[in-house]
């Protein structure tokens, strides 16, 4: 089997089966969430943890060195707390 390029049959229900080499491939275990994401004519399966870490390395080019934006948040939080 070809791990890059894998036919899939849908069963009842809409149903797939992803191959043991993919979820290997993926790092999909048991019981963890995956992203089917949808483009024109096609779609994109990536396991969850592989998402956010993709995301979280999209954002930090846009963060400063040392910032933290949750203590960010968390301060402007407590600040409009105070003012109510």
């Amino acid at each position: 089997m070809d791990v890059n390029r894998t036919i899939l049959k849908v069963a009842e229900g809409g149903r797939i089966v992803i191959p043991a080499a993919v979820r290997e491939r993926l790092g999909i275990d048991i019981g963890d969430e995956v992203i089917l994401t949808l483009e024109n004519d096609h779609a994109t399966l990536m396991n969850a943890r592989a998402a956010r870490r993709k995301a979280q390395e999209r954002i930090q080019k846009y963060i400063k060195p040392g910032v933290s934006l949750s203590k960010e948040l968390l301060a402007e939080r407590k600040a409009e707390a105070r003012h109510e």
